[in-house]
């Protein structure tokens, strides 16, 4: 059995993990900590307060105590990784390691590297945040390689409103912010309900949708070198073994 121990800011969407347990058929298990969000926008300040190292470093106390050895733990939070710069974001992932004990990541680098097991270069993004925030991303994702055609912004300042999205607001924006010559598209706020939609998603548009929720737990298992080919979960999971 799998352990990968999920850190996730507030409550919004949380419950995308359970549900990606019972999708994931029982060989895994995504224990979930809610660490300290004292203000829920986004915004720089706040997203940067919500990422602070010592507030991880309590989360993965946390979930290591409250469930046992863990195979690997995520950062589940995009824009509490990106605010910090491609840098700054490295850090609080190494620092993370570093309490937790195992390999640590968070949803901005797992962005990246799903980016790559796929061979996805050019994207379109589907933002929930405000503009300003959503830039940052797209500076994150260049320092990677990784060629933005397109970002829109829905402008929603907190994560509860987020998580009131419906399945099919979801699956419309997906659809919206596409472009036809965009490899994938990625929806980054791990705020947005998108676990039990990701098939959907993928046949919606015809191409990999990659939501932040997806790729978190997908790189909780790869780190944990279980990351094998799964159905039900996108096109991501059923990609299978490594070719990064």
């Amino acid at each position: 059995m799998t352990t990968v121990g999920i850190l996730y800011p507030g409550f919004s969407a949380e419950d995308d993990y359970p549900r990606a347990e019972r999708l994931l058929g029982g060989d895994a298990r995504l224990p979930l900590v809610h660490t300290l969000m004292r203000e829920d926008a986004h915004r720089v300040d706040a997203l940067r307060d919500v990422g602070s190292e010592d507030v991880l470093a309590d989360g993965a106390q946390a979930v290591a105590a409250s469930d046992g050895p863990l195979d690997s733990i995520i950062w589940a939070c995009t824009s509490g990784s990106f605010v910090f710069g491609w840098d700054g974001a490295q850090a609080q992932v190494a620092a993370l390691q570093e309490v937790a004990g195992v390999p640590a990541s968070s949803t901005s680098f797992a962005f990246v590297d799903a980016c790559r097991r796929l061979g996805v270069t050019s994207v379109a993004i589907g933002a929930t945040y405000p503009a300003d925030v959503a830039e940052r991303f797209v500076e994150f994702l260049g320092k990677a390689g990784i060629r933005v055609l397109t970002m829109t912004p829905r402008g929603i300042v907190t994560a509860a409103e987020v998580g009131t999205l419906t399945e099919d607001v979801v699956l419309d924006f997906a659809a919206a912010v596409d472009l036809p010559e965009a490899d994938a598209i990625l929806l980054p706020d791990t705020a947005l309900h998108t676990v039990e939609l990701l098939d959907r998603l993928d046949a919606r548009v015809g191409k990999p949708v990659l939501t932040a929720n997806q790729v978190s737990v997908w790189q909780g298992l790869r780190l944990a070198g279980a990351d094998h080919a799964r159905d039900g979960l996108g096109a991501l999971f059923a990609a299978g073994g490594p070719r990064d």
